[in-house]
């Protein structure tokens, strides 16, 4: 077991770092990432991609989380690309995939009227002439509004169903950091089955949802605790700089074992679903972390500025607006407990 970066993922992050330092405006970075080729390192060769997998598009999400940038990364990455690789065949992903080197946006469904990540979802899939029709509600997508094709859970498996066919219906939802997402319905809205079916294709594609959630969250914690130990570094109160305070350092220091906490369980939980191995409980206890200890922990890091934090021309408030947003997608803390003791119940 070794979570340490190799060189091609050193090199990844480094181009990503570069590019989310430079402050380019959101829609301006989303085209950098393209041109960098960063939104095409996992797609096969045959597409122009480096047919490289999840540990370096989840080094992208954590580098991409580390400048809470508002882009569609994590729902083009995590919900859309990665999937499609692990779900459909190999004529299925040519047809499906066309586009997102150059930006294309892809996202999926993971939630459910009342449910996040539902094992067995309400929505269903009935075989037609043109593929496959979905009845069913869903919620809290992301970018559906852009995004070329929809991957939505059903009875028979995973449907992708482009966001603009008939029988799609979009209402937007509001989000705590302002980027789109929406309430789907989908009425006998006619899409393609991917290749591998059932239950086991809801199971996987959440399994990865939740592994680039983990990247993108590592990041995003890491890169408002960096951001904060500058702050009380430099700003001075009394003669003295904050940081020398023992309230101060006792706060960021708690701040720096969750942040620690969540780097560990996500590499842990990348690593193993990388490498083939059952990652179910790392990923219930990773999500469960993000979704109670993020947002309490960002809390903290806005009190540390005073009144800095709550300053709109400040980064801080990206930080934890994102973090309300995931924990909100994965449910909940008291859901993601649930999950979690279910689990251990169950040995």
């Amino acid at each position: 077991m070794d979570f340490a970066r190799d060189e091609t993922q050193e090199e990844i992050a480094g181009v990503a770092a570069g590019l989310l330092k430079r402050g380019l405006a959101d829609e301006a970075l989303w085209a950098a990432l393209a041109d960098a080729d960063l939104l095409s390192l996992a797609l096969p060769e045959r597409l122009g991609g480096s047919g490289l997998g999840l540990g370096e598009v989840a080094t992208v999400l954590t580098e991409v989380g580390r400048g809470a940038a508002q882009t569609p990364a994590l729902a083009t990455l995590g919900l859309g690309v990665l999937p499609i690789l692990a779900l459909a065949s190999e004529q299925q992903q040519d047809e499906l995939l066309a586009g997102v080197a150059e930006g294309a946006v892809l996202t999926a469904a993971l939630g459910e009227p009342g449910r996040a990540f539902p094992e067995q979802p309400a929505a269903t899939a009935v075989r037609t002439d043109g593929g496959h029709a979905v009845t069913g509600s869903f919620v809290a997508v992301p970018y559906a509004d852009r995004a070329r094709l929809v991957l939505l859970p059903t009875d028979a498996g995973v449907v992708a169903v482009a966001p603009d066919a008939t029988g799609v219906t979009l209402r937007p939802s509001p989000t705590s950091t302002g980027s789109p997402e929406f309430s789907l319905r989908a009425d006998g809205a006619v899409g393609v089955l991917l290749a591998e079916s059932g239950a086991d294709a809801v199971a996987t594609l959440h399994r990865i949802a939740l592994a680039a959630v983990a990247a993108f969250a590592d990041g995003l914690l890491s890169g408002a605790t960096e951001l904060t130990a500058k702050h009380v570094s430099e700003r001075h109160q009394f003669g003295k700089p904050l940081a020398t305070f023992q309230a101060v350092a006792q706060q960021i220091a708690d701040v720096y074992v969750t942040a620690r906490t969540l780097h560990v369980a996500a590499l842990s939980s990348v690593w193993r679903l990388s490498e083939g191995l059952d990652a179910a409980d790392d990923l219930d206890v990773t999500a469960y972390w993000i979704a109670a200890e993020l947002p309490p922990a960002v809390r903290v890091l806005h009190h540390l500025h005073g009144g800095v934090g709550v300053d709109e021309t400040y980064p801080l408030h990206k930080y934890s607006s994102a973090a309300k947003d995931l924990a909100r997608l994965l449910g909940g803390a008291s859901y993601r407990l649930d999950l979690v003791g279910a689990r251990c119940s169950s040995i």
